[in-house]
């Protein structure tokens, strides 16, 4: 069976809702990467070395990553010397075929890791990531899987950052625990996990500071925090989850290795995708960083929040070639 026949049948087991929220998050990202990836093919109806110069070109700018896909490119010249592929038509199913290789990495496991008794996930990242409105999507979704949810407001440096908290905390219909602006954070985390321990809630959810005076300052803050779930509740937290913004491409990778360097960040979560044309990122993070990503923001709405899934990011992504090759296939089983 062929790679684009055993991605469709696992996206039909899925749910549409699911499908859509993918299409319509990478539609930027596609719209970009496959027009420029049609405009190569069609100025090269052969496949030679001009013609990967170029699509190296493309793939970095994308922001898929250099150390990618230079490794990307070697694995592509490999594959068309197996497939003796001459013509620059045939080669689009590889490329496709090689890059949904790289996000299903091994051993990665994109599950929140959740507890028998109480789970305590706790969210880092640099001020405006979209922090805070993931863990309101977050706390929503798991409401809705019917789990008890509290709220930690243990960003007390950010003004306003306490009050955005209480927003999303009134909408979702969660509360949230907090003291006064400018409060220990540690000291917020103590309060936050007497209250859930005392109102037996399934999921604490706890905001921590993206921004001190400097970044040395930030990491020990965490690590306090951190100090003080872990002795209130030995082996919390569960899962350290690092929000990045997909709209700064290359940044995000540098904040990604800063923090997985100072905490142990369990899992990433990819937030405005659908508001970059380079969603290319998601391929450098899952290759070159030992972090799984376990979440995409795909559009503002309350349930846009999506687990990731490498098959229907490579859908969404390369939907317009995989029905062509469908279609190609079709055809040339009629004749």
């Amino acid at each position: 069976m062929s790679f684009f026949k055993k991605l469709k049948e696992k996206i039909t087991q899925q749910t549409d809702t699911v499908t859509d929220k993918f299409k319509s998050g990478l539609e930027k990202t596609r719209d970009s990467f496959v027009g420029k990836m049609n405009q190569l093919v069609a100025r090269y109806r052969t496949v030679d070395e001009d013609f990967f110069e170029e699509l190296e070109e493309l793939l970095i700018s994308s922001d898929v990553g250099v150390a990618t896909v230079m490794e990307l490119i070697d694995e592509i010249k490999d594959e068309v010397k197996l497939k003796n592929i001459k013509n620059t038509e045939d080669i689009q199913p590889v490329i496709s075929e090689k890059l949904a290789g790289l996000l299903e990495k091994d051993g990665d496991d994109t599950s929140l890791n959740m507890q028998e008794g109480m789970t305590v996930i706790l969210f880092v990242g640099v001020n405006g990531v979209g922090k805070t409105t993931t863990i309101g999507k977050m706390a929503h979704m798991l409401k809705e899987e019917g789990k008890k949810v509290l709220l930690a407001a243990g960003d007390t440096f950010r003004a306003g950052a306490i009050e955005q908290l209480e927003v999303w905390g009134e909408r979702v219909g969660v509360d949230v625990i907090k003291q006064q602006a400018g409060s220990d954070p540690a000291a917020v985390m103590f309060d936050a996990v007497q209250a859930a321990k005392s109102r037996e809630v399934d999921v604490l959810l706890c905001d921590t500071a993206g921004r001190l005076q400097n970044k040395v300052n930030l990491m020990k803050e965490l690590e306090k925090v951190k100090k003080v779930i872990e002795r209130e509740i030995p082996g919390a937290p569960h899962e350290v989850l690092l929000v990045l913004d997909a709209t700064t491409g290359q940044n995000a990778m540098t904040q990604a290795k800063t923090f997985g360097e100072a905490t142990d960040v369990s899992g990433i979560v990819l937030t405005k995708l659908d508001g970059t044309a380079k969603g290319g990122i998601v391929l450098a993070i899952r290759n070159e960083l030992d972090i799984p990503v376990k979440f995409v923001g795909l559009g503002e709405q309350m349930d846009d929040l999506q687990p990731f899934d490498a098959e229907q990011f490579v859908y969404g992504l390369f939907k317009d070639i995989l029905e062509a090759a469908e279609e190609e296939e079709e055809t040339e089983k009629e004749t």
